[in-house]
């Protein structure tokens, strides 16, 4: 007991020198100090949230000085301070929240396995395809539509590119994915969003499209390394995602010491560079590309491509 307390006394005895690193996207920070003129190096870690519902409801009260970050269409993001919290306290939590969410929300950010699959270009061709066409026709891209079109987060619009020859087809924008608390820059997450909407995921791709690919992958990181200064270009990984969270063209830009977690894993996230190279040596003409070729890629096992479609065509059953 008197060893614990000894223990316990030296936290407050430590002092300050500097930062020392940051990273899990700003969770974890090292600090090195001095205690009583001994140097002293302090790990400091956010604790895992409590998971009892009583606990969960006093940690919802708790919550200060929420602050709106932005809203689009049922989608809101937030800083905000748990417990006691003071001006001088930066926030220490990002809330994101959709209102109203849907049945698929639920099912995406529920616990769930995972399955390879692994997609031939017939299956494309045969059940994905049609699969994605229907949730194109769901009218679930408003937000995304919100954005393109002048009506939401112009404010935060990093970049706007015409393309490289100026056709509306090749123009695109870049601005802050909203899981992004658009502070920390080890864990900056930016999102570049096609205009045209006839390219729904890199199976839209085609050989005809690689010299607008490098000219958008020049421009995002030449604009990304303009705005944030401290960050250099081979501190990016340029992605995209398959099957992404929803079907109109776009890549994610993320800081390479963001902390890997699933969507950024082999089978979810595809490099850019890998693609246009892919793209490049794909044997065809022009219009050769993405479609032509089998992907292997995770599938959660609550995503209706796997229930609706892919087990189903596993079982021998009819989609």
């Amino acid at each position: 007991m008197e060893e614990k307390r000894a223990s316990e006394a030296l936290i407050p005895l430590f002092k300050l020198d500097h930062l020392l690193n940051q990273d899990q996207g700003g969770r974890r920070i090292t600090l090195l100090g001095t205690i009583e003129d001994r140097p002293a190096l302090l790990t400091v870690e956010r604790a895992a949230f409590p998971s009892d519902p009583e606990t969960l409801k006093a940690f919802h009260e708790s919550l200060l000085r929420v602050k709106n970050l932005g809203t689009n269409d049922i989608y809101h993001w937030y800083l905000a301070s748990a417990g006691k919290s003071t001006e001088a306290v930066p926030a220490d939590l990002k809330l994101n929240l959709i209102c109203p969410c849907t049945e698929k929300h639920i099912k995406k950010y529920s616990p769930q396995g995972a399955r390879m699959v692994t997609e031939t270009p017939e299956i494309y061709k045969n059940e994905i395809h049609p699969y994605i066409e229907k949730q194109r026709e769901a009218g679930r891209l408003d937000w995304v539509f919100n954005i393109l079109e002048g009506r939401k987060e112009q404010e935060d619009i990093i970049y706007r590119d015409s393309g490289k020859s100026g056709a509306v087809e090749e123009a695109f924008l870049l601005a802050p994915d909203l899981n992004w608390d658009r502070e920390t820059l080890s864990s900056l997450h930016l999102l570049a969003l096609v205009d045209r909407r006839d390219l729904w995921s890199l199976r839209d791709l085609k050989k005809t499209h690689v010299v607008w690919l490098k000219h958008m992958r020049a421009k995002i990181l030449e604009a990304t390394v303009q705005k944030y200064p401290t960050v250099e270009k081979d501190e990016l990984k340029l992605y995209m995602h398959y099957q992404p969270t929803f079907y109109h063209l776009h890549i994610h830009v993320v800081h390479i010491k963001l902390e890997p977690t699933g969507t950024q894993a082999t089978g979810k996230a595809f490099g850019l560079e890998n693609i246009i190279s892919q793209l490049e040596t794909i044997s065809g003409d022009a219009d050769a590309g993405m479609e032509d070729v089998t992907i292997t890629y995770t599938l959660g096992e609550n995503h209706d491509l796997w229930t609706e479609v892919l087990l189903p065509l596993k079982e021998g059953r009819e989609s």
